[in-house]
């Protein structure tokens, strides 16, 4: 019986150190001293930077608005696969390029020369996907020349796509004109059409922006000399 007294009391007394011990030791998360705990180094998973302005901006100007298409697609109709899916890729944000498709946005009933004829004049670009059925098809070679008479200069507007096509048979009115080969890689392909695409339309409202800011600069030139001469002498 004593023996039990006795590893009773043990029991107690051991169980009360662990129990102050335990209170006096500090949180792992809260440690303090030169050793700092992970969490308070490095930084919240919430984080984040901040991300640059869109380049969408660069081609939102009254310039582009202008017309209705920023690209006429030019196709043959065995190519309309691998078209529809350009143009998909063209018009996914944050761009958005508008394109005009001829199986999607001909009007039907219309004439076929007209509704070509007006897809050119209302488009900034025309991309020329040349293929061997491109090269057999009279109403390709009708876009393609509507296209070249109306930016006859190599500035960017025309953008030949050569597709499946030695360069033997490749059209002569495009022979100067700097093309892309797509080959196989498709992905790649649509990444050089639009930057082609992006790079004219830049172009054109850095253009729209500087004959803007020239020609307020001259509304406020003659806005000062009309009251420079009105507040003259009598």
């Amino acid at each position: 019986m004593a023996r039990l007294f006795r590893w009773f009391g043990d029991f107690k007394r051991n169980r009360n150190r662990g129990q102050n011990g335990s209170s006096n030791a500090q949180p792992s998360g809260r440690a303090t001293g030169p050793c700092k705990s992970r969490s308070s180094t490095s930084p919240s998973p919430q984080t984040t930077v901040a991300a640059p302005a869109s380049s969408s901006r660069r081609i939102d100007c009254k310039a582009r608005w202008s017309k209705k298409y920023d690209v006429c697609i030019c196709h043959a109709e065995a190519d309309v696969i691998y078209v529809q899916d350009l143009v998909a890729y063209l018009e996914l944000g944050p761009h958005s390029l508008r394109c005009f498709l001829q199986l999607r946005d001909l009007v039907p009933g219309g004439a076929i020369c007209t509704e070509l004829c007006q897809a050119v004049q209302q488009s900034h670009c025309w991309v020329l996907v040349i293929s061997p059925a491109f090269i057999k098809d009279p109403w390709c070679g009708y876009q393609m020349q509507q296209a070249l008479s109306e930016s006859p200069k190599a500035n960017g507007r025309v953008i030949p796509v050569r597709m499946q096509l030695e360069r033997k048979d490749y059209p002569l009115e495009l022979r100067f004109v700097f093309g892309i080969d797509v080959g196989m890689e498709t992905e790649k392909g649509f990444q050089k059409i639009k930057r082609a695409i992006l790079l004219y339309l830049e172009e054109l409202c850095r253009k729209d922006g500087d004959e803007q800011q020239h020609a307020d600069t001259e509304s406020r030139t003659a806005t000062a000399s009309n009251t420079a001469d009105s507040s003259g002498p009598c």
